[in-house]
């Protein structure tokens, strides 16, 4: 069953796209606050289908995620009220208990780690204005985290370039049966 080649084509395909870039900078904007879906999932293919812009994606991933953070921080210093509920609703209240933990022990170093890390980014941006972190400090630890993070997906994309789109091409069914096995065992197990 080629389901996940079916797919691949047509990520490969949006990431060409004359408007990937815009998509890009809104999802990587939105995602540090509010939205789910992690930036990597449009980096990766458009700087696989492009490796020698590869960089400059990666640097509007980054500019316009810390962008997005401070719109998290803005919520967690002005209006953590109205998200508090939405953190209980979408399962983000024990990360958000933990970011505030973090924060308590590492100060600005827990921002540096949640940028970099797959650890919901928003969670660490929205706790970070609840605790009135200095602002300074906050966007430099976003720019350290989330540059190094996209950075190394672009830079892993360009080095791979067309031989990695091939051999991803080839293997993307396989790949993505085996994940989705891969989390069914893992549920399994975690739940009992």
């Amino acid at each position: 069953m080629r389901f996940f080649s079916v797919l691949y084509n047509k990520a490969m395909g949006w990431s060409r796209h004359r408007h990937a870039s815009r998509w890009l900078v809104l999802v990587s904007f939105t995602e540090s606050s509010f939205f789910v879906v992690p930036p990597d999932v449009m980096l990766a293919p458009m700087s696989l289908a492009c490796p020698n812009r590869a960089w400059h994606y990666a640097m509007l991933t980054t500019v316009a995620s810390v962008l997005g953070g401070l719109l998290g921080y803005g919520i967690g210093a002005l209006a953590f009220s109205l998200v508090e509920p939405l953190l209980h609703q979408l399962d983000y209240w024990d990360a958000y208990l933990k970011a505030r933990l973090w924060f308590e022990n590492w100060g600005g170093w827990a921002v540096l780690l949640a940028g970099f890390s797959p650890i919901p980014y928003k969670v660490f941006t929205i706790a970070a204005g609840v605790v009135a972190m200095p602002l300074l400090p906050f966007i430099l630890a976003s720019l350290a985290g989330r540059g190094t993070r996209f950075f190394l997906v672009a830079t892993l994309m360009r080095w791979g370039g067309v031989r990695m789109e091939v051999a991803l091409r080839k293997y993307v069914d396989v790949m993505g049966w085996g994940a989705v096995v891969i989390a069914i065992v893992g549920y399994l197990l975690l739940s009992r």
